[in-house]
């Protein structure tokens, strides 16, 4: 925690007074150009890959980056939530879902699910997983591990799809969506092109 504080005191006395501008203005409101969806893993930053100011993003965090389905119930959504938020309220243009390499959610997709919680939120992609197994179930573990981590992509984008206000949204053009893989290691950035599904280094 000590650290925490110091680090705050440094943002306080430091980064602050020379961004005092951008914070009254961000006061008044948010106007996001993004909304990413990453891994809540600690090595994996959207703000510091992307270099980005405060306000630039709309960032959602949560284990291995997984968007659910479109499923309104009286269950506690708040992934979906947040989603809706910045499609409907802030009306972002652009929605990048961003994996990572050694995903310790997808690590444990692909052995047995863990926790009371871990376990039901990662069935979500079980699909993903049970495709990479299917058709490369050969591979040694940390090519399958990769492989996977990269079908979750795709997954996410297809379940963010699925809510009507971003379907209609990608019908008249306001809306784009983005699959994008980080190396931790290398720090590369890898592009999913959806047309087939091949990821290359940007």
């Amino acid at each position: 925690m000590d650290s925490l504080l110091e680090g705050y005191r440094q943002f306080r006395t430091g980064y602050f007074p020379h961004n005092r501008e951008i914070f009254k203005e961000l006061a008044q409101g948010q106007s996001p150009k993004a909304m990413v969806i990453s891994c809540c893993d600690s090595r994996v930053d959207p703000g510091l890959i992307f270099n980005a100011a405060p306000g630039e993003i709309f960032s959602l965090r949560n284990v291995a980056n997984l968007v659910p389905p479109y499923s309104p119930d009286d269950n506690h959504h708040s992934t979906s939530a947040a989603i809706e938020f910045a499609v409907r309220a802030l009306k972002v243009p652009h929605i990048v879902v961003m994996g990572h390499a050694r995903c310790g959610g997808i690590r444990a997709l692909m052995g047995a699910h863990e926790g009371d919680f871990i376990g039901p939120w990662m069935r979500i992609a079980e699909p993903a997983r049970d495709h990479i197994v299917r058709t490369a179930g050969d591979q040694p573990p940390a090519v399958l591990q990769r492989l996977c981590e990269h079908e979750i992509l795709k997954t996410s984008l297809a379940n963010l799809r699925s809510f009507p206000w971003i379907q209609t949204a990608l019908k008249d053009g306001s809306l784009r969506l983005h699959g994008l893989y980080f190396e931790v290691e290398t720090a590369e950035l890898q592009r999913l092109n959806e047309e087939d599904g091949t990821f290359s280094t940007l």
